[in-house]
């Protein structure tokens, strides 16, 4: 989980005074920290409030219509195009999985060039992100497409052996409409690739957020708990005990977090004094609230109570992180706030209205089939664009693909 952070997110610009506090060696482009003092830019309160209120707007898009989303998917009548269900087992191992890919990661790029490294993640998130935003652009294309327009089916196949023994590899199956979002979709990846402009960052981190919200259920609140107060202590631990979560953040050349410039107003399109907020700050607080959201819809009272209080209870808690942030001048862990917000504020809702029992004993798997694929397999790769985005995710709502039995990992 990244932190909130008043500094340059991406590799080759000046560090802010957030960053240098955690790592006074030197800035992301080599030179020294003396040097980098005299090169930073002092923002002015309107681009800094500009900066924020931005990042609070692009935390919440993916948030709203990722969980709206998320309850159409559940719904689905195909067990082979179910969601991803985080079960309590998955929520345990979950901070320990993070923590050592982080430290991993933190490895590589002491040990290794850091341009390498970067090189080969940039062609990674490119191929994931034009997939994740053909997905999030779908249901828009749906709406927009003339009807005049025939929309042709086509199907790619490979398979492997003859006769009895032929497998699929990969059945992809797509139309006109998923070749128009591929194509918009490969524009912004081309323009990623070349420019690393934190506009075409941000056009795929919200479609990452937006899919992992939409694809990624809790099976119950319980789960959510667990999941929720694991990376609580990993956030806290990993921003605050080492600088590990900082530096990651920094050599991370990937559209992993959100930016925007707080020099926007003074140099346009091309400035570069970032505030960041990483995508795990956005996903897991909004699989939990898409999943009351998803409780709202079981009661069947018409009524979005337990949704929309954890959604002002997430606005508080970025809120309050962002003034945190910005009175101590220090790097902060969003889920230190999040996570008491997004938990405690629907509780004590639901103890006021005596729902507390029935919101721990919801199930979300209740309202699908059983056998629901868990987040310890990984589909084979088959469907329609936005199924394939879901494969590369470990997750699957496309009503056009086919698989088979997923293997374990």
């Amino acid at each position: 989980m990244a932190d909130v952070d008043q500094g340059s997110a991406l590799p080759g610009e000046t560090s802010s005074p957030a960053l240098d506090s955690l790592n006074n060696d030197t800035v992301s482009n080599g030179t020294d920290s003396v040097n980098a003092t005299v090169a930073k830019f002092v923002s002015t309160p309107e681009g800094t409030a500009l900066a924020y209120g931005s990042l609070v707007f692009m935390a919440l898009l993916p948030i709203f219509f990722g969980a709206l989303r998320s309850v159409s998917c559940s719904k689905s009548k195909n067990s082979s195009d179910m969601p991803e269900t985080i079960t309590s087992r998955d929520a345990a191992r979950f901070p320990i999985i993070a923590s050592c890919t982080l430290f991993g990661l933190y490895l590589f790029f002491k040990i290794f060039s850091q341009e390498y490294i970067n090189l080969l993640l940039s062609m990674y998130f490119f191929v994931l992100g034009i997939l994740a935003l053909s997905h999030t652009m779908s249901p828009l294309m749906n709406k927009v497409f003339p009807a005049s327009l025939p929309n042709k089916q086509y199907q790619l196949l490979f398979t492997q052996d003859s006769g009895e023994n032929k497998e699929e590899i990969v059945n992809y199956e797509f139309d006109t409409k998923d070749l128009v979002c591929l194509c918009i979709s490969s524009v912004v990846g081309v323009w990623y690739i070349l420019k690393k402009h934190w506009i075409a960052n941000n056009l795929f981190g919200l479609a990452f957020a937006l899919n992992g919200v939409e694809l990624l259920h809790l099976n119950n609140v319980s789960t959510g708990c667990i999941l929720l107060g694991g990376l609580f202590v990993y956030d806290v631990f990993w921003v605050f005990g080492t600088n590990v979560m900082v530096t990651v953040a920094k050599s991370f050349e990937a559209p992993i977090k959100l930016v925007f410039p707080q020099d926007l107003l003074e140099k346009g399109l091309e400035a570069s004094n970032f505030a960041m907020l990483g995508l795990g700050d956005i996903v897991i607080p909004g699989i939990f609230i898409a999943l009351l959201l998803r409780f709202d819809v079981s009661l069947k009272k018409n009524t979005r109570t337990y949704f929309y209080t954890s959604f002002l209870a997430y606005i508080f808690g970025l809120g309050l992180t962002i003034f945190v942030m910005h009175t101590f001048k220090h790097a902060q862990p969003a889920l230190l706030y999040l996570v008491p917000a997004c938990i405690g504020f629907p509780v004590v809702v639901a103890l006021f209205k005596g729902e507390l029992t029935e919101m721990f004993s919801y199930e979300s798997s209740d309202e699908i089939l059983p056998h629901t694929p868990r987040l310890t397999h990984f589909p084979t790769v088959s469907g329609s664009p936005a199924s394939l985005a879901n494969s590369m995710q470990q997750s699957s709502c496309s009503p056009r693909r086919r698989r088979h039995t997923p293997t374990s990992l």
